[in-house]
């Protein structure tokens, strides 16, 4: 096995860990990173399916206890039933555009210089939309538990999701803004762009697998290995980090940084592609 095709995935994992639930688009990070790596044919492709599945266990493990709970009191219990009511609902309005636009999106988006415009754009609308959250909440009631939100709101958060089908826009960044847009608390807005990350990553994932099955070889399981364990250890800190971080910070620093890289990646491009 060549080493420097492991170390590849080495990194591609700790990217997609470390960025797919921050609000800074882990698939744009792995685009224009795939692209530097040399790393962007087919074959990587089907390697960024496994490192997202890889991430999104981190999730549930993280998680273990209360996804536990949820499932033993479905019966019976009333707040585990809103709590899969609003998880589903959220979830309803990517599986539907997905569905209708996901070869359109992968055709024409999937580029460099796209992701680098999105991560632009969605760095000044995190500053505006700090900005505006926070004078808001100083007259305005939040909801500030995962457990206070609405069905609507959690239709909206859906919505709003649906716009990180866009590479380069952030799924998370999508959700958690737009919770805090829709009336929750930074801390619930981030907790329920995790919970609501499950459904949709999975179902994402399923789908990419059913179309690129072809793809996959035996011989190619060390990579992925490599990969997947990455992601899911990366993912696992980022989630930790972020969590402690929203209860005494904004995304302030996450829109500066998106508009760097972007920039940079646009100079990259002018200068060398």
């Amino acid at each position: 096995m060549d080493l420097l095709i492991l170390l590849k995935a080495f990194i591609l994992g700790v990217v997609e860990g470390a960025t797919e639930f921050l609000p800074v688009s882990s698939t744009g990070h792995l685009i224009v990173i795939g692209d530097l790596l040399n790393f962007n044919d087919d074959k990587g492709k089907v390697f960024e399916i496994v490192i997202q599945l890889g991430a999104i266990l981190a999730i549930c493990w993280e998680y273990r206890i209360r996804l536990k709970n949820v499932a033993l009191g479905l019966s019976s219990s009333l707040q585990s039933q809103k709590f899969v009511l609003n998880v589903f609902i959220g979830f309803l309005p990517a599986a539907v555009l997905g569905l209708i636009f996901h070869h359109q999106i992968k055709t024409y988006l999937f580029s460099p210089i796209n992701v680098a415009v999105a991560l632009i754009v969605g760095g000044f609308i995190i500053l505006l939309v700090e900005r505006k959250y926070a004078s808001a909440t100083q007259t305005e009631a939040v909801s500030p538990t995962v457990d206070a939100i609405t069905p609507i709101q959690a239709l909206k958060i859906g919505f709003a999701q649906s716009i990180a089908m866009i590479p380069g826009v952030s799924r998370s960044g999508a959700t958690i803004l737009g919770g805090m847009i829709f009336g929750l608390s930074r801390q619930a807005a981030t907790e329920f762009s995790f919970f609501l990350a499950i459904p949709v990553m999975f179902a994402a994932s399923a789908y990419d697998l059913y179309k690129n099955w072809a793809l996959f070889d035996i011989h190619d399981l060390p990579i992925f290995a490599v990969g997947f364990i990455t992601a899911f250890l990366a993912a696992l800190i980022a989630v930790k980090t972020l969590v402690r971080y929203v209860a005494n910070h904004d995304f302030r620093i996450f829109a500066y940084y998106r508009i760097i890289f972007g920039s940079l990646v646009l100079i990259y491009l002018w200068k060398f592609a």
